[in-house]
């Protein structure tokens, strides 16, 4: 007898990402897409159990980076490890189209120097099908991926395009150039594209130490990109900002959106200068909600924090003259100086380059990371504090964890989101209802940060493992990162498990969901090295009908594709 659908979930709690309480149910696949939920007859070609675990909606990651390795890879990990089945880049201003030729090294040094990903890597990665937007979107189209994929237009890419060196420089565009960058705009949007990408922090360099194009673009340039966009009647605007006088940004991006009726999310973390300054942007956010103008903030899951390490960007000990002596030298044999007491000693009297203490001056907010990662770490357990309590110095405590597991130890340093120690200022941030999960940068940052794991640490941290505050309830949680993310960026076609909704799924062994430590693999191109974390407790991830993952490993199906613009709800559903 024919089955009646193409795979069939069985007995799984269905958090289904509303918001409402979990039930169990039965999930039935036709097509791609969602054809029953509940209690039914009808086999499937394929059958999952998934008694005693969740299946829940495929987690929508508004904000990454995979704007090169969409072009050369099929698969969007670490992202898809962690039950990720939509991924949107061309966030921060930062991408690769459009360029014209004379520019590719441009823009590959200034995604070397805002994502740290190496110029060595993207020079033999990028195929450079494009010249224009439209052109790189289709290079996209036509490849497959593991996730589905949406794209934003890049600012800085834009600028330069239209304004060549004057766009780096800075300089303010003219009449001429904001009228080009608006169509452009228009243009990509009627292409494809999601939205628009832009940054306004100083945070964010090229490789040779200059700020992104965009840091002083001026209101009226962004104004005529939203009008653009607003034009073409679609996508949303994504910013980064230091927020320096946030009343001031702030109202700003409001008229912006006022302007051009788009919507727009920008970056929201607290940072260790002004504790409580996010709690400002909240505020002129609520009220911005209030009087009905879509706007959004995008928050982290965990604490922002670097990596470092003997085989990372940066270590303790790089600035140091004795650690810059064996720099060059292959792991085990840097290893070998590093273990002799001899130069240890050296390495410990020295002083950094320029007398400044870098690094070493964050002893007391360094961590050491374990197997089983501590994105909330109590004072007690930095370098510094760990120093004190065995009368060690706290280089020997740093030095010694980093040659661990033949020198591949790490050590973790939270920047944002823990000016005091906690993760209190998150909880408030996250569950307000005028935010969304995001910060990601799943792609980037590939020796320094390894932050694609965020989805899984929205589930295990703020659900189940939390000791030192609040948590949040699973099925809330879901609901973020699936049907509040999709809905953010206009993909209303996802993040719900009702009829008629896209086949993206998870099932997952809720109690058994455990996070890794990040590790190291050299898989890019070249042989570049890139930081990878992964999890065990996804028992099946499901794009478009097809099984992706099964326990954590790929199967081999790339069901994944572009998605050209915004998606309608279901048409049962839309009028509801």
């Amino acid at each position: 007898m024919q089955s009646a659908y193409d795979l069939v979930i069985r007995g799984g709690s269905i958090v289904d990402g509303s918001g409402g309480a979990p039930y169990d149910g039965d999930v039935a696949v036709k097509d791609g897409m969602i054809a029953a939920v509940g209690r039914f007859s009808g086999a499937g070609v394929e059958e999952i159990d998934a008694r005693g675990r969740i299946v829940t909606p495929g987690f929508v990651d508004v904000h990454t980076h995979y704007d090169g390795q969409a072009t050369w890879d099929g698969r969007m990990q670490p992202s898809s490890w962690h039950g990720v089945t939509t991924v949107i880049m061309g966030n921060c201003g930062v991408g690769f189209a459009p360029c014209k030729p004379e520019d590719h090294d441009r823009l590959v040094q200034l995604m070397e120097g805002v994502e740290d990903i190496p110029f060595p890597v993207l020079t033999a990665g990028l195929p450079w099908t494009w010249r224009d937007y439209p052109e790189y979107l289709d290079t996209l189209a036509a490849r497959s991926f593991d996730v589905d994929i949406g794209s934003q237009l890049p600012h800085a890419a834009l600028r330069v395009f239209v304004m060549g060196q004057r766009g780096a420089d800075r300089e303010p565009a003219t009449a001429d150039d904001m009228a080009r960058m608006s169509q452009l705009a228009r243009e990509a949007m009627e292409a494809g594209a999601l939205g628009f990408g832009t940054s306004r922090t100083l945070n964010h360099r090229a490789s040779d130490g200059s700020p992104i194009a965009t840091l002083t673009a001026t209101e009226e340039e962004l104004t005529s990109i939203a009008t653009g966009m607003a034009a073409a009647g679609r996508g949303v605007l994504q910013v980064v900002s230091d927020f320096t006088d946030p009343i001031a940004e702030f109202a700003m991006l409001r008229r912006i959106v006022e302007r051009s009726g788009r919507p727009l999310a920008f970056t929201l973390a607290q940072g260790s200068g002004s504790p409580h300054g996010y709690k400002r942007l909240l505020a002129a956010l609520e009220v911005a909600v209030a009087d009905g103008l879509p706007m959004k903030a995008q928050v982290a899951a965990r604490p922002v924090g670097v990596l470092l390490g003997l085989e990372l960007t940066v270590n303790p000990f790089t600035q140091f003259v004795p650690y810059r002596e064996i720099a060059s030298l292959p792991l085990a044999e840097r290893v070998a100086r590093l273990s002799d007491p001899d130069f240890r000693a050296r390495l410990f009297a020295a002083a950094p380059d320029g007398g400044a203490r870098g690094l070493m001056g964050v002893w007391s907010k360094m961590h050491l990371m374990s197997g089983e990662p501590d994105y909330e770490p109590t004072v007690d357990s930095t370098v510094e504090a760990r120093a004190t309590a065995t009368d060690r110095l706290p280089e020997e405590i740093a030095l010694d964890h980093m040659l661990t597991n033949g020198g591949r130890g790490m050590l973790y340093v939270p920047f944002l989101n823990y000016a005091e120690g906690s993760l209190d200022a998150v909880h408030e941030m996250i569950v307000h209802p005028d935010t969304v999960p995001g910060l990601s940068d799943g792609g980037a940052h590939v020796g320094m940060i390894c932050d694609g794991s965020f989805p899984t640490s929205m589930i295990t941290h703020w659900t189940r493992d939390r000791t030192r505050g609040p948590k949040i309830p699973l099925e809330a949680v879901i609901r973020m990162q699936t049907q509040d993310t999709a809905r953010s960026v206009g993909l209303n076609d996802r993040g719900l498990i009702a009829p008629g909704y896209r086949a993206d799924l998870n099932v997952i062994d809720y109690e058994g969901l455990t996070l890794h430590a990040p590790q190291v693999a050299y898989d890019l191109p070249a042989g570049g090295r890139r930081l990878i974390q992964k999890a065990s407790g996804y028992i099946a991830t499901i794009v478009a009908g097809q099984v992706t993952y099964r326990g954590g490993e790929p199967t081999g199906a790339l069901p994944g594709r572009l998605l050209r613009g915004a998606q309608a709800a279901p048409m049962a559903l839309a009028a509801e």
